[in-house]
């Protein structure tokens, strides 16, 4: 097993390395003064699994054709087996034609990866489930839960309700509802523009109770502060966030230091940004993904670390 990080988010592949007690495989990663990226790695890997870790996040573009040309790389060196391990799978909200003459990106992102030479996917928390079968190669797809919930056990208070932003993050505010024996409530919105959200309505009951708002990602923070903006007038007592991604933008400071949230959990799958004093907690998913790394080697199952 060699473990190879593009320049995406290094500090995470020095983690999970570091968990399966390896140093990361040496690679040279340059880029020429007209923009294009090259890419030599530096040690033989012929016959060997190889496992390049580089989320497709904060530079979305340049890092998805990095980590092309590393697959190519490791392809033309006889590499035994090569997966993709992409904590953050950008362009993942492209999944649909919902507009006319639009794309599919998510699914062009699957078939040039697969074009590249990726034999396998590792991913967390993809933004839409069906992004699975956009692939006809295995997918192992984690869920941070079960790392953000034995967080917030030790956080929250036992009367607590799971709200999810929106209808389209039912499912996953109700597995966090039975992780962490709550009830649940969902908010109604409407999308105005790519940064503007508006709350409509509100069903379930929070009155006196601690909520939290779960999302697989936010980079505006406008889904999220609407939605506490609604909780706390219907009475929430504390409103916590939790999201799989913080891939937050600028002006998403001034959203979550004037709203309602008094804490954000997140993990570190992409590089993390200055918060400017608001409160946020960052968690490591390194084990989680040097454990899944281990399993995928040893051609073991990883559903138990579905598990809290």
């Amino acid at each position: 097993m060699i473990i190879f990080s593009g320049s995406a988010h290094p500090e995470l592949a020095e983690n999970i390395a570091a968990y399966l007690g390896k140093s990361l495989g040496k690679v040279d990663l340059q880029v020429f003064p007209d923009g294009e990226r090259f890419v030599r790695i530096v040690e033989n890997i012929r016959g060997q699994e190889v496992y390049i870790v580089q989320p497709i996040a904060r530079l979305p573009n340049e890092y998805l054709m990095e980590l092309l040309i590393m697959m190519d790389a490791a392809r033309r060196a006889s590499a035994a087996r090569i997966t993709a391990v992409i904590p953050y799978f950008g362009y993942a909200r492209q999944d649909r034609k919902d507009q006319p003459r639009v794309p599919i990106t998510a699914k062009l992102v699957a078939n040039l990866l697969v074009a590249a030479g990726t034999d396998r996917l590792l991913a967390l928390d993809l933004h839409a489930q069906q992004i699975q079968g956009f692939f006809d190669i295995p997918v192992d797809h984690l869920y941070a839960a079960p790392v953000i919930v034995n967080y917030l056990r030790k956080k929250m208070s036992k009367e607590v309700v799971v709200v999810a932003p929106d209808p389209g993050g039912l499912k996953m505010a109700y597995a966090y509802s039975h992780m962490l024996s709550g009830g649940l409530a969902i908010v109604a919105k409407q999308r105005r523009s790519a940064t503007e959200v508006e709350a409509h309505d509100l069903v379930g009951d929070v009155k006196g109770m601690d909520c939290l708002l779960v999302d697989d990602m936010t980079t505006t923070a406008g889904t999220l502060c609407a939605a506490a903006e609604m909780l706390a007038d219907r009475g929430a007592r504390n409103v916590y966030a939790a999201v799989s991604h913080a891939i937050l933008a600028e002006a998403a400071l001034p959203r979550l230091k004037n709203s309602p949230i008094v804490e954000l959990v997140t993990t570190d799958s992409v590089p993390q940004m200055d918060y400017n004093g608001f409160p946020v907690t960052v968690l490591t998913i390194a084990p989680l993904l040097g454990e899944a790394l281990k399993r995928i080697h040893d051609n073991q199952s990883v559903t138990s670390l579905f598990r809290v």
